[in-house]
């Protein structure tokens, strides 16, 4: 009893030293070289990785941290603002929650995109970046979609679909509107299913119908944070190669991990990355599309140990 009372007041005392509670959760040994993965979203949350991916790295020798952003996923804030800077000053609250020094940053799709600007302003924190199925400019990732899409609804000859595409392309590109339905087409057209998924991947999305976590929360969405970013970010806008180029400029390594059958980006985005971070740098998976660390999850890690020494 007294062992169930000190961990309560131990959990409480964390609570309020954080401030409003942001969920995290770690796997390994604290002792070992520290990963911070950021989900993506706006508007989601780590599941997809925490109940597939997480453990599994950190049996190969890593402290892997997860957590859900602020007012996202189980991180419930009703008074959320939805800035980088209130993401970043989560972050910096779990270096200082796990006593961290320096960790490599994973950032999965706008995960990605959070990692990037948090290490440009906290640059002494991170040891690397590795970006999996992140943007870079997300306008020429809207018009990949829309082009895309456009094909596939020509060949179908549906002139449904062909209609709300015209409507898109004479649509506000900025707008939240814009990029929602964008996503929207790249859903409905299997843009984030690998074609020939492997007997691995198989196996790991079938847990998704069995594990409790990943069917409670592996679909859920706020809608406040896609909102919120919006408008006091303008998301819809950024391009990152300004940012990571100037990350290059401070010696921190930058690794990219991409599916070939990931719809959002075209394959000459990927070349564009390649050429701005090194050709040895950046994976490109076959059978591999937005979830690269379920997709090609032995790959992942083979990959996530080569670039993390």
């Amino acid at each position: 009893m007294k062992t169930i009372i000190t961990s309560t007041i131990f959990a409480l005392a964390t609570m309020f030293a954080y401030g409003q509670s942001i969920y995290t959760k770690t796997f390994g040994n604290s002792k070992d070289k520290s990963i911070i993965f950021l989900h993506g979203g706006p508007g989601y949350n780590c599941v997809n990785f925490e109940a597939t991916t997480a453990q599994q790295l950190a049996d190969n020798g890593f402290f892997v941290i997860v957590y859900d952003r602020r007012g996202e996923g189980r991180s419930n804030d009703l008074n959320a603002k939805f800035t980088f800077k209130e993401s970043f000053d989560d972050l910096n609250d779990i270096y200082k929650k796990y006593n961290l020094t320096k960790a490599t940053l994973i950032g999965h799709s706008f995960g990605g995109v959070v990692a990037t600007l948090f290490a440009e302003t906290n640059p002494k924190k991170v040891q690397s970046i590795i970006l999996v199925g992140a943007p870079v400019s997300l306008q020429t990732t809207f018009k990949n979609i829309l082009s895309k899409s456009k094909s596939i609804y020509q060949t179908k000859k549906d002139s449904v679909n062909l209609n709300y595409i015209s409507m898109l392309e004479n649509m506000d590109t900025t707008s939240i509107q814009y990029s929602s339905y964008c996503f929207g087409h790249a859903m409905q057209n299997g843009f984030y299913t690998p074609k020939n998924p492997s007997v691995e991947a198989k196996n790991i999305y079938s847990k998704f119908r069995t594990d409790t976590l990943l069917i409670k929360y592996a679909s859920k969405m706020s809608y406040e944070a896609p909102q919120g970013f919006w408008k006091n970010e303008k998301y819809t806008t950024i391009d990152l190669t300004k940012n990571l180029q100037a990350l290059q400029k401070q010696d921190i390594k930058i690794f990219g991990l991409y599916g070939k059958d990931d719809g959002l980006y075209s394959a000459q985005q990927v070349t564009e990355l390649q050429n701005l971070i090194g050709s040895s740098n950046l994976k490109y998976y076959d059978n591999c599309s937005h979830n690269v660390f379920i997709d090609q999850q032995t790959q992942f890690i083979d990959d996530i140990k080569t670039r993390i020494k």
